[in-house]
């Protein structure tokens, strides 16, 4: 059984974009894809005009780790480190490990917790921070590297609704702020009616959907 059958989608720079869809019905397969996280599909895949189906294993870790971002439900924040250390761990791997050096990396690190009123947060430890305070260091590890494409999974899912509802516009407004491309998943039509470009996804298939999603 194909979990994701015949999909055609181009994401575009600065918008948003929801992917709504029940429990296995392929969102999450489709981010996989996406991320470059799964190389077993057939068809063409292309992030910023490389063909990602010609490349090798390592220049797509390349390419994964210098061009997409991602946004975890669950944070998934290292729990030894500190707000500031969880976001400069994104920078080691990604475009500005070759640039500038550590002083660099961490003042990078500094303003994009910055960007999403952590400032004052740097030193905190996961455990010492709210459920919406770690989406937004998460948010903040996802935009370091001035990614092309930034993928999120149910970002609000662990989140009450008010505090979702902030996450929501803070990823949005950093995301078109910095020109990526956003890609949500989510099985929530109230956060899909946030996005510009909407989908729903079942048995695999993705459709676009011109009005509300119910």
């Amino acid at each position: 059984m194909r979990t994701v059958d015949g999909v055609d989608l181009v994401v575009l720079a600065g918008a948003a974009h929801a992917i709504v869809g029940r429990s296995g019905s392929g969102k999450t397969s489709l981010l996989s894809v996406l991320g470059l996280l799964d190389a077993r599909f057939t068809g063409e895949l292309r992030l910023g005009g490389t063909d990602v189906r010609s490349l090798s294993d390592a220049a797509r870790a390349r390419l994964r780790n210098e061009g997409i971002g991602f946004v975890f439900q669950s944070y998934s924040l290292m729990p030894q480190h500190t707000a500031l250390q969880n976001v400069l761990l994104a920078t080691e791997y990604g475009p500005r490990s070759r640039r500038g050096g550590a002083r660099a990396r961490t003042d990078a690190s500094r303003r994009a917790l910055d960007q999403v009123g952590l400032s004052d947060k740097a030193a905190a430890f996961p455990r010492q921070l709210s459920g919406g305070e770690q989406q937004r260091v998460a948010i903040a590890r996802a935009l370091v590297n001035e990614p092309q494409l930034i993928l999120a999974d149910e970002p609000t899912g662990a989140l009450d609704e008010s505090t979702g509802e902030q996450i929501m516009s803070l990823l949005i407004d950093r995301a078109r702020r910095a020109g990526s491309a956003l890609v949500i998943v989510t099985h929530d039509p109230l956060i899909a009616a946030r996005c510009e470009r909407r989908f729903s996804m079942s048995g695999g298939r993705l459709e676009q959907v011109a009005g509300e999603i119910r």
